[in-house]
C-alpha cells in the first residue's frame, strides 16, 4: 500500500503573531521540521503543503527530502491545501493528514495509523485518554471527498459524516494532542 503524509504546512498561524512553523522548539529545531522528522522517522513519504516553495519553513522542509506542493489557495483555508495536496499525489492508496504545528507526535504514533490503514481500515486515528488525536488516516476510497474540500474546516465535516468509520488507535503519546498555536505552547 502506497500511503502518503501530507504536511499541512500553508497555514497562517495569526494567533501565534508571526511565523509559527519557523519558530524554534526548545531544541532550537523549528517547529515544521520537528513534525516533519517524526513523519520521515515513521518511514513516510511526505508531501509538504505550503503557501510558496521559496518562503518561510519550506526551504528547511525540501532540505530534509521533502516534496513540496505550493498552494496557491491556502489563503482561503485548510481544506484547500487538504485539497491541494491529495490532488498533488493521485497514486496515492491513502492519505495520513499531519497538521505541521504538531511537533510532538511521535513517530510511533504515525505508523501506528499507517498500520491501521495498511490493515484495511476507511479512516484511523490515534487517541489519548479516550480524545481522537493526529495524524488521521484516509483510504484511498476518501479520495474524491477530499479533493472537494473548501473552506478553514479541513477534514472535520466529513470526519462527523463518516464517524462509524473511524478506527481509533490508542497509543502513550500525548503529543497527538498537542499543537502550538501561541508563543507559550513552544515550551
Amino acid at each position: 500500500m502506497h500511503l502518503c503524509a501530507l504536511l499541512l504546512a500553508a497555514g497562517a498561524g495569526r494567533r501565534f503573531g508571526t511565523d509559527k512553523l519557523s519558530a524554534p522548539l526548545a531544541d532550537g529545531t523549528p517547529v515544521a521540521v520537528a513534525t516533519a522528522r517524526n513523519l520521515l522517522a515513521a518511514g513516510c513519504e511526505v508531501n509538504a503543503v505550503v503557501r510558496a516553495a521559496e518562503t518561510g519553513v519550506a526551504p528547511a522542509l525540501a532540505r530534509l527530502g521533502i516534496a513540496l506542493v505550493p498552494c496557491a489557495d491556502a489563503h482561503l483555508g485548510m481544506g484547500h491545501s487538504l485539497a491541494c495536496g491529495v490532488r498533488a499525489s493521485t497514486d496515492a492508496d491513502g492519505w495520513l493528514i499531519a497538521l505541521a504545528d504538531m511537533p510532538f507526535v511521535q513517530p510511533a504514533s504515525i505508523s501506528a495509523v499507517a498500520d491501521a490503514l495498511a490493515a484495511g481500515c476507511a479512516i484511523a486515528a490515534p487517541s489519548f485518554g479516550g480524545r481522537r488525536g493526529h495524524p488521521v488516516g484516509f483510504a484511498a476510497g476518501f479520495r474524491e471527498a477530499l479533493l472537494d474540500l473548501r473552506g478553514d474546516q479541513g477534514a472535520r465535516g466529513l470526519l462527523r459524516a463518516q464517524a462509524d468509520r473511524i478506527v481509533t488507535i490508542p497509543v502513550a503519546d500525548a503529543g497527538i494532542l498537542r499543537d502550538i498555536d501561541r508563543p507559550g505552547d513552544l515550551r
